[in-house]
């Protein structure tokens, strides 16, 4: 990989950019948190051929999520089954309007 492409990577939402040092600074959280949350299986961060924990920004928006609800009095483990069920939630939705859609397409007078 040359560094064109690194560079590149780093609009890619999946790619793991961000240390954990830089991540807990950028989300204004202690490392602590972090790992707090990845023992709730909340985000499972890779990991460099160090084995240091690595961070994407899709990670970082569910973190930062987590901590807002941490934030508001939430304890940790209640905050990270929050926001599973909120992502489960908006995947049946999701399903659900495709198959309306689809439904709607094979038989549009059942629609009306």
């Amino acid at each position: 990989m040359t560094a064109d492409d690194s560079f590149n990577r780093l609009d890619d939402d999946d790619y793991p950019a961000y240390t954990m040092g830089r991540a807990a600074e950028m989300l204004g959280t202690t490392q602590g948190f972090l790992r707090a949350i990845g023992e709730a299986r909340l985000i499972t961060p890779l990991r460099s051929e160090g084995g240091h924990r690595r961070y994407a920004r899709y990670q970082l928006r569910i973190a930062a999520r987590a901590r807002e609800l941490v934030n508001q009095g939430t304890p940790i483990e209640a905050a990270c089954r929050i926001i599973i069920l909120e992502d489960q939630l908006e995947e049946a939705q999701r399903f659900n309007a495709e198959y309306r859609r689809a439904a709607e397409s094979t038989n549009p007078t059942a629609a009306a």
